[in-house]
């Protein structure tokens, strides 16, 4: 795998030019986040500070149990939803904004025809959970069809129908006056074999605030699979994004115990995302005995490298 420093300067320099101009030809202030282009900042798409913001999915406990155990309450809170659930009147998502945590809902079309989205047959399901955005007066994120270059293949794999059908949801809410929504795309780290890549499914700036990425560190257990860094999961779909220039947030990430040193692993994050990943600007820990040991507290040493991090000042924004 190539090294990412060296695509990180060659993006560094398109990226400053693209902000130094704003569309009328007159220069824009700096940029107070490296990288972010000054409009976006203007713009409350949930930016942090400084740093990146940190994130959880309660998979191997309550909220109150886990925020106790790991030593600190996370800025976002990653929760799953299907096609015709309510997410905007769940409990769950009411407690979140109560207690200071942002949403980030992710929206599974599960057994829904894309064509469907597209031709507008299920417009009265977009359009209450529209309505119902709107109604929460606040800003959230929105993940809808993640890792669609993935298993999941949301849309048959064609990324035309993908694309219409994420065009036609964020044209809805916005007619609505859904203009809370904070828009990700987040495609997986890697992609499907004989399935188009990631960025073929980019619906477009106008239709993405920002852009993401799940990866995840596979370990050992099984021999298909090699010892990754936190650098090496992301780095290869990190430098694509890079180039679009929108914030980035890991929706989904995590490691495996076996074939390396897990805690380790949790402690390169904060250095990397500095060195090498500036656009990265949250990160959501995917934290549940999944496929792989992925919970924070799969050993003491990695509770305790994950409850370091978690209180390192880059996190804190």
């Amino acid at each position: 795998m190539s090294k990412i420093c060296g695509v990180a300067g060659i993006v560094a320099l398109l990226l400053s030019s693209t902000v130094a101009c704003s569309v009328g030809g007159a220069p824009d202030r700096p940029s107070a986040l490296p990288g972010v282009p000054t409009s976006a900042q203007e713009r409350n798409i949930l930016l942090p500070a400084h740093g990146a913001l940190l994130g959880h999915y309660y998979g191997a406990g309550t909220v109150e149990e886990t925020d106790a155990r790991d030593g600190r309450k996370p800025a976002i809170h990653l929760t799953y939803h299907g096609w015709s659930d309510d997410w905007a009147a769940d409990p769950v998502t009411l407690a979140d904004f109560a207690d200071g945590r942002t949403p980030l809902i992710n929206w599974e079309p599960f057994d829904v025809s894309f064509d469907d989205i597209i031709n507008g047959k299920l417009d009265q399901t977009i359009e209450a959970r529209a309505e119902g955005a709107k109604a929460l007066g606040q800003k959230f994120f929105l993940d809808f069809a993640a890792e669609m270059n993935e298993a999941e293949g949301w849309g048959g794999h064609v990324p035309d129908k993908y694309v219409a059908a994420y065009r036609h949801i964020h044209d809805i809410f916005v007619a609505r006056g859904a203009t809370n929504v904070v828009w990700t795309w987040c495609p997986n780290n890697t992609d499907s074999p004989d399935a188009p890549p990631a960025m073929a499914y980019y619906p477009g700036d106008e239709y993405v605030d920002w852009t993401g990425i799940d990866g995840y560190n596979w370990g050992t257990s099984d021999e298909d699979f090699e010892w990754q860094s936190f650098r090496e999961v992301f780095a290869g779909i990190y430098a694509k994004l890079a180039v679009v220039g929108k914030p980035v947030i890991i929706g989904e990430m995590a490691s495996d115990e076996v074939g390396g040193d897990k805690a380790q692993w949790i402690d390169d994050v904060v250095p990397t995302l500095k060195s090498d990943f500036p656009l990265i600007k949250a990160v959501v820990w995917f934290d549940v005995d999944k496929e792989r040991h992925w919970q924070i507290n799969s050993s003491a040493a990695s509770l305790t490298a994950y409850a370091r991090m978690a209180k390192d000042p880059y996190f804190n924004p």
